[in-house]
């Protein structure tokens, strides 16, 4: 995966998470991103990807798709789509799940543990990855991957 640039932060607390996400939804390109978000569990990749749809216009829950593997969200202009391979395990699924037609359609696509679909993704735009540090306090650090993911870094 190409680096073209890094930036990182430091969160202190879940405000810190929500003024963030508010930062990136302001950013047109994000619409048509998909982001990856890396750390381990409990890390905050699900609390980060609430604030963003939240921040973005999505009203009401924003559930882990943690079973579901997705969820859809249509908004205003555009749709988003929140991926949680943590439980994915079988190719075909991918298949019949019709995920390749997903992430070839325009929109916005947010995936948590996209390791475990390694080799099925297309390159992301974005990386997010959220290291815990004591207590809410959260290194962040934004990784560009492409032209469209320079426009989205903090």
């Amino acid at each position: 995966m190409p680096i073209l640039e890094t930036r990182t932060q430091h969160w202190p607390d879940e405000a810190a998470c929500d003024q963030a996400a508010q930062q990136l939804a302001a950013r047109p390109a994000l619409r048509h991103a998909f982001v990856e978000l890396h750390g381990t569990l409990g890390a905050g990749k699900t609390t980060f990807v609430r604030h963003l749809l939240h921040a973005l216009g999505v009203q009401g829950r924003v559930k882990s798709p943690t079973y579901a593997v997705m969820e859809a969200y249509p908004l205003p202009g555009f749709d988003a789509w929140h991926f949680d391979f943590y439980r994915f395990n079988d190719p075909q699924e991918w298949e019949d799940a019709g995920f390749r037609d997903v992430f070839a359609s325009p929109g916005l696509k947010l995936a948590e543990w996209p390791e475990q679909a390694a080799g099925l993704l297309p390159e992301p735009d974005l990386r997010v990855e959220l290291v815990p540090l004591d207590g809410d306090e959260r290194r962040v650090t934004f990784t560009a991957c492409t032209p469209l993911g320079l426009e989205l870094l903090p």
